[in-house]
């Protein structure tokens, strides 16, 4: 009987050791996803940046008025 209890906890401890191991990967998933999101937001400022950047206008050149010699 005694025999039985222990591997009958210790299959329990095994249990609980894949279940550690299933959340701590859930856990570094969830910060992958976090800093993909990071990521994005940072390219997004960027974008608005650039967009913010506002292109130099071209002077008109004035015609000049030619006199006409009829």
């Amino acid at each position: 009987m005694r025999g039985e209890r222990e591997r009958v906890k210790e299959r329990e401890r095994e249990r609980e050791r894949e279940r550690e191991r299933e959340r701590e990967k859930e856990r570094e998933r969830e910060r992958e996803r976090e800093r993909e999101r990071e990521r994005e937001r940072e390219r997004e400022k960027k974008k608005k940046k650039k967009k913010k950047k506002k292109k130099k206008k071209k002077k008109k050149k004035k015609k000049r008025e030619r006199d006409n010699f009829e």
